[in-house]
């Protein structure tokens, strides 16, 4: 893989963001070349994975509920220690993560959960139609991005997958993730009862964990509340699932309990999830079929009706101008009429006088 050893823009640290098990995250300033500049989230890693990451996301490019890089190349750099380290610029989430959203607003309303299950979807057809599994599905890995209204400042969101340190090759088996003692390619809390088994995965393995993430945001607790870690593999190989309180709508229990079948095959994929009841009631078939070419934003509040929207009409108003040559006419008085009576004059005699 070809790397960079110059960087394309003046970068500048602003904070630390967070940290993983593959890596850290930082916020840099960009300024470029024209003056003009820009925020990124800067992964920072020394570790293997991180090439697969990128490689992943550089296929994924263009893909609108995927976190873009900003780089077409790792960017290699030394640090304090003179390790080799490798940066990885992409979008920042000023909002930042679906964990962060759900910690905010313990009450999440069904159209705020409705929208984002739809976001999530339709990311992983993406990453599903190009034959891989995300592995480590979960709200850490969800990023926001906020979108203002410049004259009503109401904000609405788009949610974006990010992290595919862990992503595998459907069917692929990884060594380095699975072990005997933890049996877990990912987060354990969202791994499937398939996925303990001999650690091969398969695309059902996201949308189990996505069921996992929708009862997340019912609930705003993590799935399995309250079950030690040590005894989740005996419950997941006795074919149990989280369970669903009673508090959930019927629409949102069946998505779940489709998301939380044994069966891998009974959960059908992404794009079927998509058509389910529990998403299409309340949406337009044109929005589901077009997630990958139109942004989905989540509207916290409609923006009030402006005064002039209302008073002016879309059509501009037509005058007719009149010529003021109009036709004088005399005025007629409303006094009565005087008859005047002339006599009578002689008749013209028909002698000639003789003289």
């Amino acid at each position: 893989m070809r790397r960079c050893r110059h960087k394309p823009a003046e970068m500048k640290f602003v904070k630390f963001l967070g940290k993983g098990s593959y890596g850290s995250i930082h916020l840099f300033s960009n300024t470029k070349a024209d003056g003009s500049s820009f925020y990124s989230a800067v992964k920072v890693s020394d570790d293997w994975t991180i090439e697969r990451e990128f490689r992943i996301l550089t296929e994924l490019k263009g893909c609108r509920r995927i976190v873009q890089l900003f780089e077409k190349t790792l960017v290699q750099e030394t640090d304090h220690n003179g390790n080799r380290v490798y940066k990885m610029p992409m979008e920042y989430a000023a909002a930042g993560t679906l964990s962060n959203f759900i910690q905010r607003n313990r009450n999440l309303s069904d159209p705020v959960i409705k929208d984002f299950t739809r976001m999530i979807l339709q990311g992983l057809v993406s990453v599903h139609h190009r034959g891989y599994v995300h592995c480590d599905l979960k709200p850490d890995n969800l990023l926001l991005f906020p979108h203002y209204d410049k004259e009503t400042w109401d904000c609405s969101y788009e949610l974006k997958i990010a992290d595919f340190g862990l992503s595998l090759k459907a069917g692929e088996e990884e060594s380095d993730c699975w072990e005997i003692d933890s049996p877990f390619v990912g987060t354990p809390v969202y791994m499937s009862p398939e996925s303990v088994d001999d650690g091969t995965v398969e695309k059902a393995l996201d949308l189990w964990s996505l069921g996992c993430i929708v009862l997340e945001m019912y609930t705003g607790k993590h799935p399995w509340f309250g079950v030690n870690v040590n005894d989740l593999q005996g419950f997941l190989a006795d074919g149990k699932a989280p369970e669903i309180p009673e508090t959930v709508p019927l629409g949102a229990r069946q998505f779940l309990e489709k998301c939380f079948s044994i069966e891998p095959k009974e959960r059908g994929s992404a794009s079927e999830l998509l058509l389910h009841p529990f998403l299409i009631g309340e949406v337009k078939m044109a929005d589901v079929a077009g997630g990958e070419t139109r942004r989905m934003g989540l509207r916290t509040r409609k923006p009030p009706m402006r005064f002039e929207d209302v008073i002016i009409t879309k059509k501009p108003l037509k005058v007719k101008f009149v010529s003021s040559n109009l036709p004088q006419f005399k005025k007629v008085s409303n006094k009565p009429l005087k008859l005047k009576i002339l006599p009578p004059r002689p008749p013209k005699s028909s002698f000639v006088p003789v003289h």
